[in-house]
């Protein structure tokens, strides 16, 4: 079973495996179940959703009608303000079926003029404490991609106590040296005050260098059963670290099985013989590719 962890002062222990319900985006209902009974069999009680991972909200709702005090459930906002961010919320919520998220977070806020909306009067962090009061949502989050992300939630952090951070965490991203020093100031930011560290892309090969006729993600994911063990190590080698699965759901079961192995951090020369073998590439590079 994978193992369980404080997610940090919201009082619940996840798994630190989180299951990316982007996957369910464009999936069956008959799928979505299948998929859901997969990941909730290996341990899995915490699932992370988005308004805007197309159906997903829809697909979880017939399995939390008998499964919800079962799972830490979280979505996402991209609206900026309070009455957009609140009318999404309620549609979330309505489409999830649910009286209540465990956790609402601030999707992708990493542009300096939405952080400036949402942290503003009249923003949707004055939304989301609203819906706190009211018993909606539990906790408050931010999430975000890029290489700058770290820096920006350093700067959240500093306006509000958030509960949670969500941001790539990889050995490519992490080759990085400006990102690596973010990230480590992040971590110990994040420790300091209870903050949980949530980790994404982390068996993010590079981006599609060609155009398949289906994708289930916008980057092209590890395959190799080796490295994709490799690089689910390299996040839960370290402690306080989750990681959340990604959108392409055929790839859940090597997860699942990495993650359920206790092996310790990679050592950074097998690391680079995946990047070199596996033909890795950073997905973000603070410039042409920081936009998805």
């Amino acid at each position: 079973m994978i193992e369980r962890a404080p997610f940090g002062k919201t009082g619940h222990r996840s798994s630190r495996v989180i299951f990316g319900a982007a996957a369910l985006a464009a999936m069956s209902q008959e799928r979505s179940d299948r998929v859901l009974a997969q990941v909730t069999g290996a341990g899995v009680n915490h699932i992370d959703t988005a308004a805007s991972y197309g159906e997903s909200e829809l697909r979880l709702a017939p399995w939390l009608a008998d499964h919800r005090h079962e799972v830490f459930l979280a979505s996402k906002t991209d609206r900026r303000d309070a009455s957009g961010a609140r009318a999404q919320l309620e549609l979330s919520l309505e489409r999830l079926g649910v009286q209540r998220l465990d956790l609402i977070q601030f999707h992708n806020l990493v542009e300096p003029g939405d952080w400036e909306t949402v942290h503003r009067s009249g923003g949707a962090l004055e939304a989301m404490l609203a819906a706190r009061d009211e018993g909606l949502v539990d906790h408050i989050g931010v999430t975000g991609h890029g290489t700058r992300i770290a820096r920006m939630h350093i700067r959240s952090l500093g306006e509000f106590d958030y509960d949670s951070v969500l941001f790539p965490y990889n050995f490519t991203m992490m080759s990085d040296p400006s990102y690596r020093a973010d990230v480590r100031e992040l971590l110990g930011l994040c420790s300091l005050r209870g903050v949980a560290t949530q980790t994404i892309k982390a068996v993010a090969r590079r981006r599609w260098r060609a155009n398949p006729e289906r994708r289930f993600s916008w980057y092209e994911p590890l395959t190799d059963p080796g490295a994709v063990g490799r690089a689910v190590d390299y996040v839960l080698g370290r402690p306080g670290l989750f990681l959340n699965s990604t959108s392409d759901a055929r790839l859940l079961p090597l997860i699942l099985d990495a993650a359920s192995q206790r092996r310790g951090v990679p050592g950074d020369e097998a690391m680079r013989a995946d990047v070199e073998d596996q033909q890795m590439e950073a997905l973000f590079d603070g410039g042409d590719l920081e936009r998805i």
